[in-house]
């Protein structure tokens, strides 16, 4: 488990780009295929943009059509943390990066067998760090 990750609003903004802390720190969206890991099919972990805590790894991504990458589970399911999301009317599973709290995206349950799940994640929320070739 990573250690927790506390920044003040200043230094979240001066340490991502306009665009990650509209997503990251206010929980904003990006567009459907927009995201550059939409269609990434390399090895390695998906580490939150913000601190740098693992999240995902390759081996749990996968294609839904939906626009955003998506994964079927955490790398470790202490990695993440899933909140109540009410917002623009609907109730949904939030998905917040536990190290540092940061808007990743949100879980359904319509992904493939067996668990179902598909997190739901904005390409903006992460960094890839390949695999050694």
């Amino acid at each position: 488990m990573a250690e927790r990750v506390v920044h003040s609003d200043e230094q979240w903004r001066a340490s991502l780009t306009p665009e990650q802390y509209a997503v990251l720190r206010c929980s904003d969206t990006e567009p459907p295929f927009s995201g550059k890991y939409v269609n990434c099919h390399d090895d390695g972990t998906y580490r939150c943009a913000a601190c740098g805590a693992a999240l995902f790894s390759s081996d749990a991504k996968f294609d839904s059509g939906t626009g955003w990458p998506s994964f079927t589970e955490p790398v470790l399911a202490e990695a993440v943390e899933l909140r109540e999301d009410r917002s623009h009317g609907l109730v949904r599973t939030e998905v917040v990066c536990r190290a540092c709290g940061s808007h990743l995206g949100h879980v359904f349950d319509d992904g493939p067998q067996p668990s179902g799940t598909r997190y739901c994640i904005n390409s903006l929320s992460l960094e890839l760090d390949p695999l050694d070739a």
